[in-house]
């Protein structure tokens, strides 16, 4: 798992004419899914509709092909919507085209230095945070269409959009809620009657149908954009200093989410089939893809859990239907690109509705904020709020720091230093009430790591002996950080200049090595490093003998 290799080319090894079948099969259906979503998706990012299914054919056959993942799709997802608009409104397209390159080059280089695993160590308050606020964010943005409103500005920020909701309000067009309602309407019930079919195939359908056929005054992809069937051509990004640095924050904020979002799509897809990803070679995938996808025009790609999940569901075991998907949408993309011309805004703006409740996890946000303690409430709620009122970059920032600092606060509170004569005489542990400590010594029983939260409350506890013999019973502690280093320096200072010998007890073997590296095991004496306590107890009294 830590070697640098494709999934492709071990699928390869075994690979038979009826998984060929299975993955074609799977590999016709995702396109089907993919290519409403993809013109929907780039529509909510403020590009043209063929931007999208750029997207999806380039990004996605180049991270099916190096991908770690056997069974990943990728393509334009909901979470990038939002970014994706603001960085073109603010810097253009070309600035959006060099914040993916650099997005993938940081992604190529988390893979390269093997920082796969550390995206487990973002807390799932966080993730559930801001992917229900992305969630909010996209239906906010798809208002406007959805009322068939005329905006007098174009806002940016989400909450400015709502200003501007409030606003126009009184340019509300009920002919476009009414096709928005329909569309709605059958993208919620056709799914119980009809599994095969994506239920947005039939939206468009019927709402272009009833626009042409009533001559309704609604607006349509063809009224608001030009369609071109053109082949995806190489765009190069205009690099300059000045633009590196306004969107380098945009790029970071790209990476982590393509990240987060893919190796989440992966672990899913783990759990469906019983396979293993490489999470390495995964974010070197998601890097070249993303860099792909920019160069040729389209926009940041990453796994997708919708379309993955449907691709297992089909049958694709292999790298060969995500390619497939990609091959399939390049054809749709040269021969009916032109009748998306029909399809009427109010429904593109109902399908990201549906996009946006089904990656909203409401059902985990309400969990957490029910039954979670109130630290990961509070860390939910902010990284929530901050996603809506602010952008992703913020929420995210904040969110770990906020969550890091509620950690280190449990685990000073579950860290402690306390000696064996302040024990209750009515301590359940009757193992401790037994043992004999002879007079003139004094036992510290240390539980919980030694880190900089809490090297002082252990100091202070430790200080005020004065007694001639110190034993510090370690047997709960698993690590040291630098901070406690420096608090057992303390300690040793203190028993010298109060002559006093310090014994160890059951020094586990981090702490250990640490002590050992930082000089003290020599200061402290091999002798007076015991296995358990009994031997500790015995040297204590040779000492004071």
């Amino acid at each position: 798992m830590n070697t640098l290799k494709p999934k492709l080319f071990s699928c390869m090894k075994n690979y038979s004419k009826q998984q060929l079948v299975k993955d074609l099969t799977a590999g016709v259906i995702v396109a089907i899914i993919a290519l409403p979503l993809s013109i929907a998706l780039a529509l909510a990012s403020g590009v043209d509709p063929e931007q999208g299914l750029y997207t999806a054919i380039v990004a996605g056959f180049v991270i099916s092909f190096l991908g770690g993942s056997r069974v990943q799709i990728a393509g334009p997802t909901a979470a990038f919507a939002t970014i994706v608009a603001g960085v073109v409104a603010k810097n253009g397209f070309s600035g959006l085209v060099l914040a993916t390159v650099i997005a993938g080059i940081l992604l190529i280089i988390m893979g390269l230095f093997k920082l796969g695993s550390l995206i487990k160590f973002i807390p799932y308050t966080i993730t559930t945070g801001f992917t229900t606020g992305i969630a909010i964010t996209l239906v906010i943005g798809q208002l406007k269409d959805f009322l068939g409103l005329t905006f007098t500005h174009s806002p940016i920020e989400t909450i400015e959009k709502v200003e501007e909701v409030i606003k126009c309000i009184g340019t509300f067009n009920y002919e476009a809620f009414i096709i928005g309602a329909v569309s709605l309407a059958v993208l919620i019930i056709t799914p119980k009657f009809i599994k095969k079919i994506p239920p947005s195939l039939f939206a468009i359908v019927i709402s272009a149908a009833l626009v042409k056929i009533f001559d309704m005054n609604v607006n349509t992809i063809g009224d608001l954009y030009t369609i071109s069937s053109a082949l995806p051509k190489i765009t190069l990004p205009e690099f300059s200093l000045e633009t590196v640095s306004a969107i380098l924050p945009d790029a970071f904020t790209i990476a982590v989410l393509a990240a987060v979002e893919s190796l989440l799509s992966c672990v899913v897809a783990d759990g469906m089939t019983g396979s293993r990803h490489n999470s390495n070679m995964e974010l070197v995938a998601q890097g070249a893809g993303n860099i792909a996808s920019a160069l040729f025009g389209g926009i940041p790609a990453t796994g997708a859990i919708a379309r993955t999940a449907a691709n297992i569901k089909n049958g694709g075991r292999t790298p060969v239907a995500g390619m497939v998907h990609a091959v399939v949408l390049l054809a749709v993309l040269v021969v009916l690109m032109p009748y998306a011309s029909l399809i009427p805004m109010p429904t593109i703006a109902a399908i990201l509705f549906v996009v946006a409740y089904n990656m909203s996890e409401w059902r985990e946000f309400v969990s957490i904020v029910k039954h979670a303690p109130k630290s990961d409430t509070l860390v939910l709620l902010v990284t929530f709020v901050l996603t809506v009122v602010f952008d992703l970059v913020v929420a995210i920032i904040v969110g770990i720091i906020l969550a890091t600092v509620m950690f280190m606060k449990r685990m000073s509170d579950v860290t402690d230093a306390y000696g064996w004569k302040e024990i209750d005489e009515s301590s359940d542990d009757q193992h401790i009430r037994l043992k004999v400590i002879p007079e003139g010594a004094m036992v510290y029983e240390i539980t919980g790591p030694i880190f900089f939260g809490v090297s002082q409350k252990i100091a202070d506890a430790i200080r005020r002996s004065d007694k001639k013999v110190l034993v510090l019973r370690m047997r709960s502690v698993p690590a040291i950080d630098a901070t406690g280093i420096h608090t057992f320096e303390t300690i040793i200072k203190t028993c010298k200049k109060n002559g006093s010998t310090l014994i160890m007890s059951h020094v586990n073997e981090q702490p250990m090595n640490v002590l050992k590296k930082s000089g003290m095991y020599e200061e402290i004496g091999e002798e007076n490093f015991c296995e358990h306590i009994d031997a500790a107890l015995e040297r204590a009294k040779e000492i004071l003998a």
